[in-house]
C-alpha cells in the first residue's frame, strides 16, 4: 500500500489541510499532524542520544546541573507513556477537534520555549505533557470556542491539576509571548512543507504506516477478545 499516492504527502496537501481542512468534508487525519509527529521524533531520538552521552560523561566527573533543574523537568512525568507520538496527536485531534492551524501554532510554542529554555530537552518523559499543555494553549489562541481545562486534561492522560499546572509554567516561560503573527505562522507552513518535500516524506510514510499497523494488531486483538467473550 503506497501511502505517499493515498495520502497525498506533498507540500501543498499540508497547506491545503491548514486552511482548507474542513471536518465535514475530510474524514482523515490533516497532513500536518503526522509531519510533526515525524520532525517531534526524530528531535526526541537526537536529543536521548545527547542525554545518553552527557551522562557518561557526568558519571566520570562532577558537575552542578542544580541551576535550572526545576525548570527543565517540568514537563517530565513518573512513567513514560506507552503511546506513540502519533498516536498521541491523533487522540488529541480527535477528541478536540483543534484545526490544523492549532498544531502549527503549538510548533511555534514548542520551538519558543525550546529556544527561551535551552537546557531543556524533548524526551520520552516529557513529549507528551509538552503536547497537550502547546495543543491548549494554541487552541485557545486560534479557536472562538475551546473545551475546558479539564476536558483537555482527560484527553491528554493528565488531571486537571496537572494540567492547569503545566499551562501556567508553560505561559511562564514563555513570558506570555503566545503571539504568533501571519508571517511567522507562514514560515513555519513553510519549514512544515519543507519537511515533506526534502527528504522528510519518507520518515512521515514511515510513520504513518507504523501507526497504521499498530491500529491494525489493535483491531484484531480485539476482534480475539470477543471471541474469547
Amino acid at each position: 500500500m503506497s501511502f505517499s499516492s493515498n495520502m497525498g504527502i506533498s507540500p501543498r496537501k499540508l497547506r491545503y489541510d491548514v486552511y482548507s481542512y474542513s471536518y465535514q468534508q475530510d474524514s482523515k487525519t490533516p497532513l500536518v499532524i503526522s509531519v510533526l509527529a515525524s520532525l517531534i521524533q526524530r528531535t526526541l531520538s537526537r536529543n536521548e542520544r545527547i542525554i545518553g552521552r552527557k551522562c557518561e560523561l557526568l558519571s566520570n566527573f562532577k558537575h552542578n546541573i542544580n541551576s535550572s533543574k526545576t525548570n527543565v523537568r517540568v514537563f517530565d512525568c513518573n512513567e513514560t507513556p506507552d503511546m506513540t507520538i502519533q498516536s498521541y496527536l491523533e487522540r488529541i485531534f480527535r477528541y478536540t477537534r483543534a484545526g490544523p492551524s492549532v498544531y502549527v501554532v503549538a510548533y511555534v510554542y514548542i520551538d519558543r520555549f525550546c529556544h527561551l529554555l535551552p537546557e531543556f530537552r524533548i524526551t520520552a518523559r516529557n513529549v507528551h505533557r509538552l503536547l497537550i499543555t502547546t495543543i491548549m494553549v494554541a487552541s485557545k489562541y486560534v479557536e472562538d470556542m475551546n473545551y475546558r481545562n479539564s476536558y483537555f486534561a482527560r484527553v491528554g492522560g493528565i488531571t486537571t491539576e496537572e494540567m492547569n499546572r503545566l499551562e501556567l509554567e508553560l505561559l511562564f516561560l514563555m513570558n506570555f509571548k503566545v503571539h504568533v503573527n501571519v508571517s511567522v505562522f507562514e514560515s513555519y507552513c513553510c519549514h512544515l512543507e519543507r519537511e515533506v518535500s526534502i527528504g522528510g516524506g519518507y520518515h512521515i510514510e514511515k510513520t504513518l504506516r507504523c501507526a497504521e499497523e499498530i491500529k491494525s494488531q489493535q483491531r484484531q486483538y480485539n476482534q480475539i477478545s470477543r471471541i474469547t467473550l
